[in-house]
């Protein structure tokens, strides 16, 4: 499930793009779709990391491209200034300490005028989920903060980029996180909450046509995650 629309960033031959806080690889792999784009992930968690590592190997056999994954702290990217043309940071912001120092990085291995798309969860699904569950927001690698969209976005200013565009996703899975904190974040076998997964997974396969309306209608009130599209300024 891609939180970032990659046509709101046009990717073509050449270009260098970056996942900070990669995971298993879900936008890594997406970009490298593109013929001629080489992609870079970075993650603190090694079983991510090889499971990205397996998603790319295995695409590479069909494709030509050049793909890198490797263990490092984005507050400390070992990356020279403006090594890329893109930068992707999704859902990784909400988990770190020093989230200054981790978006200076974002901005300084970046091309000037290069293209930085940063999701955070949204702060009304966010608080309600918090609201809800203690446990949630207290599991050791978990969410410690909540944004506001003007709290953000005015970091994000301060270190360099210039906002062009924002938008919500996921409106149809913040009712799936409501309903896994009310009877425990950790418990899958709530009849409820496997009903509603089993719902997403098809959804995530099938795209139907309605359930699309239906999330671009709920996304602009209760989409699970905002995203900022900005550009890296020339100074």
């Amino acid at each position: 499930m891609l939180t970032v629309d990659f046509k709101q960033i046009p990717l073509k031959a050449g270009m260098c793009v970056l996942d900070a806080g990669c995971g298993s690889g879900r936008h890594l792999c997406e970009a490298f779709r593109t013929p001629g784009v080489a992609v870079v992930g970075v993650d603190v968690k090694w079983d991510d990391l090889c499971e990205a590592k397996g998603f790319l190997s295995l695409m590479a056999q069909e494709q030509d491209g050049h793909w890198m994954v490797s263990r490092a702290d984005i507050t400390k990217l070992p990356f020279a200034d403006g090594s890329f043309d893109v930068v992707i940071c999704s859902e990784v912001l909400e988990h770190i300490a020093d989230n200054r120092t981790a978006i200076a990085e974002l901005i300084r291995v970046l091309k000037p005028g290069g293209d930085l798309a940063v999701t955070v969860p949204r702060f009304l699904p966010e608080s309600v989920c918090w609201g809800l569950s203690e446990a949630y927001h207290r599991e050791p690698g978990g969410h410690i903060r909540i944004y506001k969209k003007r709290e953000l976005l005015a970091l994000l200013e301060e270190a360099g980029a210039c906002c062009r565009l924002i938008r919500y996703r996921h409106g149809l899975h913040s009712p799936y996180w409501w309903l896994k904190c009310l009877v425990g974040h950790k418990n899958e076998r709530s009849p409820l909450v496997k009903a509603y997964k089993t719902f997403l997974e098809w959804d995530i396969i099938r795209r139907p046509s309605l359930t699309a309306l239906l999330d671009m209608i709920l996304n602009p009130l209760i989409g699970k995650s905002i995203v900022f599209y900005l550009k890296k300024g020339d100074r």
